[in-house]
């Protein structure tokens, strides 16, 4: 029989009492839109992190305006309990967790696309609208929204957390690509921050505060994206290489050579076998590159030719192109779905994932390091990386039960972040912090840093009853 887990490796789990008198003060609001059934609340208590173990929210709240927004965080805050944000439930870290109790207000059903401003680049939409159905809508004008975590993610997690993913080695991430927000505070005011100008130097950059928040200051109701021109070519490559050594040598010299390659993504041998398997592919199963150039056809096929000559000087080989929109989308699925056949690859696990990021320069030392140390360690785990700008995922694939192969695997979490930061790093590329970084945020930021964000949470939500227990300890 497997022993229990360690302390130091489950949430810290501290419930605040919801009184009934909010729950049914939510239902005279709400009715049926406010849930307290064992199987919402579940579902609403549970995202793809490895936490398995703490209760969910007493009641769900599905909102479908701002107003609803506004009135759910009044309600709640009259009674002093949490509130906790949901898109559709993607995170990996524990961000939607009800550590401290509390109620869910889901914004799934806040889904329209207030406006397209081609003209001008930008799109407003409602936080639940999740990034291809963004796409979808701004295609007819020749335009695209480039942010791609992998997951369909809201916009709204995706702002919450500061995502980026595949694309980020070209058009930044959802700091660099969110202009403008309207949130509810923790007093259930609604505010606006910033404009659908492309600069302003007007006081406090409170859209940036908000972006990468966690829901731990506000509930963002609305969003304003940059948008970019459909690229007039786009074509995509796969190169074999016979080391990880060797891929990542290739991409830091496609990068120091300033190269605008739209993305660079590595994957190993054995996750390619397990996206063969999952995928029914005959990718060789060999450590491999999966690049995309955007551009005109002419430089298209310049930058191509140019990262394929270095490629071979690092014994890349079976370079592979796709040119067709069919073809493409075959190749980003099978990346997309790595997570997937990894999971699939050992029934009933769970993935402790990670996603440091170092300075390009640096990539090869942290990522070697931590490639000999999961290998030694005899767990299974997948490997895949945006390493055009030095991030990279390893999930250490682990029964949830167990408490020696999660130990194991957050040894060898902890050594990789350790490496990362004293390589000038930072513990998290894309995923945020949640319950599962908390620590090494204190260890990168340091207590000063990690106080001043304190302060901030307890000026603008004195009660801690926004998303409480993530990010930091109050």
């Amino acid at each position: 029989m497997n022993t229990p887990l360690p302390a130091h490796l489950l949430p810290e789990i501290h419930q605040r009492e919801v009184p009934q008198a909010l729950i049914d003060a939510l239902k005279a609001r709400f009715a049926e839109r406010c849930s307290t059934a064992l199987a919402v609340r579940e579902q609403h208590g549970r995202d793809e992190s490895a936490f398995t173990t703490v209760p969910p929210p007493s009641a769900v709240v599905f909102a479908e305006s701002t107003a609803d927004v506004a009135d759910a965080v009044k309600l709640a805050a009259q009674h002093r309990v949490p509130v906790i944000p949901f898109g559709v439930g993607s995170s990996l870290e524990g961000h939607l967790l009800a550590v401290q109790g509390g109620i869910s207000i889901d914004v799934s059903r806040m889904a329209r696309v207030l406006s397209i401003n081609a003209e001008d680049l930008t799109v407003t939409v409602q936080p639940g609208v999740t990034r291809k159905a963004v796409n979808e809508a701004v295609k007819s004008e020749g335009l695209f929204f480039p942010i791609d975590p992998g997951a369909d993610a809201s916009i709204g997690g995706m702002s919450a957390t500061r995502a980026s993913g595949t694309n980020a080695v070209r058009y930044g991430t959802m700091r660099e690509n969110v202009l403008a927000l309207e949130v509810v505070t923790a007093q259930g005011e609604v505010i606006r921050t910033g404009t659908r100008a492309k600069k302003s130097s007007a006081g406090y950059d409170l859209t940036r505060l908000m972006v990468g928040s966690e829901g731990t200051l506000g509930v963002m109701t609305e969003i304003t994206l940059k948008l970019y021109p459909l690229p007039e070519a786009i074509s995509a490559a796969t190169c074999s290489f016979p080391s990880i050594e060797a891929a990542v040598r290739a991409t830091i010299q496609i990068i120091q050579m300033g190269i605008p390659i739209a993305r660079c993504e590595l994957i190993d041998a054995g996750t390619v076998r397990m996206v063969n398997a999952y995928a029914k592919l005959g990718l060789r199963e060999e450590a491999m590159l999966l690049m995309e150039f955007h551009g005109s056809p002419a430089g298209v096929q310049e930058q191509a030719e140019t990262v394929q000559e270095i490629a071979a000087e690092f014994g890349g080989q079976a370079f592979e192109w796709a040119t067709t929109p069919e073809d493409r989308t075959r190749l980003w699925t099978a990346r997309h779905n790595a997570y997937f056949a990894a999971i699939q690859s050992k029934p009933g696990c769970r993935a402790i994932s990670t996603d440091t990021c170092v300075p390009i320069s640096r990539l090869a030392d942290c990522l070697l390091d931590s490639v000999a140390e999961a290998d030694a360690s005899g767990l299974p785990y997948f490997l895949v990386g945006h390493v055009g700008d030095g991030n990279f995922h390893f999930g250490y694939l682990i029964d949830p039960d167990n408490a020696e192969e999660r130990r194991v695997a957050e040894d060898l979490n902890h050594q990789l972040v350790s490496r990362a930061l004293a390589l000038e790093g930072t513990c998290t590329g894309e995923h945020g912090v949640g319950l599962h970084k908390m620590d090494f945020l204190r260890s990168e930021a340091g207590d000063g840093a990690v106080q001043m964000m304190r302060t901030i949470k307890r000026a603008l939500d004195p009660d801690n009853i926004m998303n409480p227990g993530k990010i930091f300890a109050l």
